[in-house]
């Protein structure tokens, strides 16, 4: 077992593991630590626990020490040089009559290396615009191509249900949604009214998803013949949600509504 705190470097990146040594860090706090991109700043988000080996990349490497100020005033300088490095980016790639969108550009913290994010439809050839940025900035220069969802990821936004992108504000990373979950869940399949602002199928859609598996293998099927308290009937229609079966009863002149609760407790079990 290892002894880690978990270290998140944006709002809602990727939480990474790191031993804090004999530093004694609580969650909240801000702490420098060494990456495979050089010394970066990030925010303690998991307090000291135990996570076993198979959980880690190892060899697991230590907090390098606690934030001060001075880290700080660092991280707000490299913020403004980061706008400035946008702007000279994006100048360049116009020169170079690039196909590309450039997303974000950001330096490490000690400096040492500016990565820039952008989009664009296949590969491009990026070689002299490097060199370009590199003659201009004289650090390492990284161009790095993203997807659309991190897109929207880095920039934010509104999504359709009014509130602020969940990508941007509270997801870590991003899992798989596929067509059959809106399928599952009866949502319209209209790609206006499943798509994020990204234009792929939204994330939230895998939410809910575990539950409604988990009740369509409870719920009898539209179509199927079960019995009820009042005979055997057919079903008509299902409310996933709330277990509600709706069914046509023979010689019954209205449709008949049981809670999947109310047809096993009384034992007339779906046959």
């Amino acid at each position: 077992m290892h002894e880690v705190i978990g270290v998140r470097f944006k709002k809602a990146g990727k939480i990474y593991y790191f031993s804090p040594g004999s530093l004694n860090i609580e969650k909240g706090e801000w702490v420098v630590v060494e990456t495979s991109r050089g010394l970066e700043f990030g925010k303690v988000v998991l307090e000291k626990k135990q996570v076993g080996k198979e959980d880690v990349v190892l060899p697991l490497k230590e907090v390098v020490r606690a934030a001060d100020e001075n880290d700080k005033l660092t991280i707000e300088e490299n913020k403004e040089l980061s706008k400035k490095a946008h702007e000279v980016c994006e100048a360049k790639i116009e020169e170079h009559n690039l196909d590309m969108k450039l997303v974000d550009a950001a330096y490490t913290f000690d400096r040492n290396k500016v990565l820039f994010y952008f989009t664009a439809e296949g590969r491009i050839d990026f070689r002299d615009l490097v060199k370009d940025l590199a003659s201009v900035f004289r650090t390492r220069i990284e161009l790095r191509q993203i997807g659309v969802r991190d897109e929207a990821k880095l920039l934010g936004g509104i999504g359709p249900c009014g509130r602020v992108l969940c990508c941007s504000t509270f997801l870590g990373d991003f899992e798989p949604v596929s067509i059959k979950m809106a399928k599952d869940q009866n949502l319209s399949l209209n790609p206006a009214k499943i798509s994020g602002l990204c234009g792929r199928l939204m994330c939230c859609l895998k939410y809910e998803n575990d539950h409604y598996e988990t009740a369509k293998k409870e719920l009898p099927d539209i179509g199927e013949h079960i019995t009820t308290p009042q005979g055997e009937g057919k079903v008509t229609g299902i409310n996933i949600l709330e277990r509600l079966v709706q069914v046509e009863v023979r010689e019954m002149p209205d449709m008949l509504e049981y809670s999947l609760d109310e047809l096993m407790d009384e034992g007339y079990i779906v046959s």
